[in-house]
């Protein structure tokens, strides 16, 4: 089972892509798709668009797993961040990949027990449980990681027995 982990943003877009293989998850490959605050917003869109395609076509994944929007005020950034969330939404279903949406709580307290933790807390418990050797990683290549890790975890066990 080939999960697709997305913390949907438009200057930095998390991926993950994890393994689930006989009850053990392996990260195979983790980035930021990053964008340049000098592009107008539609370049920044479809550029996201051709490198999430690129990364659909390599690793084919079943699942596509996303972070859902969570803003209270800043409202244009939150229409921008929509965009970009019905993009990856267009692009799963296009590519015939389940798509399973989960909120910051619920990563949260898949990865770490707890819904309020804190971003240090997440990247603790993402290194743990994948046994990652210390990299530089961004908030959001660590969220899409814990995001496709809880869509791993809520997973029955036929899905991934093979």
């Amino acid at each position: 089972m080939i999960i697709l982990g997305i913390d949907p943003g438009y200057e930095r877009l998390g991926v993950a892509i994890l393994e689930k293989k006989k009850g053990k998850e392996d990260l195979l490959f983790s980035d930021c798709i990053r964008t340049s605050a000098k592009n107008p917003f539609n370049e920044r869109l479809f550029y996201i668009g051709e490198e999430l395609k690129k990364i659909i076509k390599k690793w084919k994944p079943d699942i596509v797993a996303v972070e859902k929007l969570f803003f209270t005020t800043n409202q244009k950034t939150a229409m921008q961040v929509s965009e970009v969330r019905g993009l990856i939404i267009y692009l799963a279903i296009l590519h015939k990949s389940e798509l399973r949406e989960f909120t910051p709580l619920e990563i949260k307290t898949a990865v770490v027990g707890y819904g309020k933790a804190e971003k240090r807390q997440v990247e603790h418990m993402v290194k743990t449980i994948l046994k990652l050797k210390e990299k530089k990683r961004d908030d959001d290549e660590i969220d899409a990681i814990a995001c496709a890790l809880t869509c791993s975890a809520c997973l029955p066990a036929s899905k991934f027995s093979y």
